[in-house]
């Protein structure tokens, strides 16, 4: 992104949107509301998980279960992914500062890919001890294994039920209910491979559901992985068709092209734009610049645009070719 799309300096001083107008530049700020806080659900998401790691871990070890071991490892990994979470939740919402003009906001990005590369290495590691026991099964206790997953449905479940509330506007506090969600449902799979146990006496049951919980929370976090690692090298947020921002832009009044479009993501709930729009009309004003605000945050839910203003003398940007950062 090019230097000069930052070259105005304005501060907020409210929370109701605004335009500003300055050396061709416009910057239109469409959220008005704080984010709502979940503080108090990660206390108590962080508290019951990191109770029920300690007991799974003890019965795990005392019945010898790797699945109830494998269970247990992924639900530590998500009371260190809430924690971690938590903390950027908590930065987050600190304001600018003159050296960090958009305040920690990119934490809740960081916080995601950190969680995602962890929790990939922890099943890495109960893959590898699943295998073992695959290869040299131990007798396991089926209704051991089946009393303590059935305290993580409620446990995991409870939790999630914490977040769905933020799940769909903010990726940090989704990727904290899809962890617990798919935790009840792995905790139900281990009820089932606990009644299997029960059943057939077979031991190999066990280390079989060990990787299947390996399998299932890997599939679930590479999409997490995919985009928290996209999003803190700046690219295009899942769910914005870049394509189709460029058309709403040109289909504003007045606007012959545009070119030097960008759009990132500031944190897991903001999103951000720069353009250079071609208005041969020259700057068309305030009116014009609060509908094209209003239309970003509505349509695609970018609420920090900052939109430059040029005519179509000259060809003067150098920025105007494609490909050109």
């Amino acid at each position: 992104m090019s230097g000069d799309d930052h070259d105005h300096h304005d501060h907020d001083h409210d929370h109701h949107e605004h335009d500003h107008h300055d050396h061709g530049h416009h910057h239109g700020h469409a959220h008005s509301h704080a984010p709502a806080d979940f503080g108090r659900a990660f206390a108590v998401g962080i508290a019951l998980n990191a109770a029920f790691v300690a007991i799974e871990v003890g019965f795990g070890l005392w019945a010898d279960s790797m699945a109830l071991v494998a269970d247990a490892g992924h639900n530590l990994s998500d009371v260190l992914a809430l924690i971690v979470a938590w903390v950027a939740d908590r930065a987050a919402r600190r304001p600018p500062s003159a050296r960090y003009t958009y305040g920690l906001a990119g934490s809740s990005i960081l916080a995601a890919l950190f969680n995602a590369v962890f929790l990939m290495l922890a099943l890495g590691a109960v893959a590898f001890e699943a295998v073992q026991r695959l290869i040299a099964p131990e007798p396991v206790s089926g209704p051991v294994m089946m009393a303590v997953a059935g305290v993580g449905i409620a446990v995991n479940g409870f939790t999630a039920w914490l977040f769905a509330g933020g799940a769909k506007s903010d990726l940090n506090l989704r990727g904290a209910y899809l962890h617990m969600l798919t935790d009840a449902l792995i905790s139900a799979a281990v009820v089932v491979a606990g009644l299997a146990v029960v059943a057939t006496g077979w031991a190999r049951i066990d280390p079989i559901v060990g990787l299947v919980v390996v399998a299932v929370v890997v599939w679930g976090t590479w999409g997490l992985l995919r985009e928290s690692a996209g999003l803190s090298v700046a690219a295009v947020p899942a769910g914005i068709d870049p394509a189709a921002v460029r058309d709403a832009l040109r289909a504003l009044p007045g606007v012959a092209d545009l070119h030097d479009l960008h759009v990132w993501a500031m944190s897991t709930r903001e999103v951000a734009l720069t353009a250079h729009l071609v208005v041969p009309a020259g700057p068309p004003g305030d009116a014009f610049l609060r509908e094209a605000a209003e239309m970003l945050d509505h349509r695609f839910g970018i609420g920090h645009a900052t939109l430059q203003i040029e005519t179509a003398d000259g060809g003067w940007c150098r920025l105007e070719p494609d490909g050109v950062l």
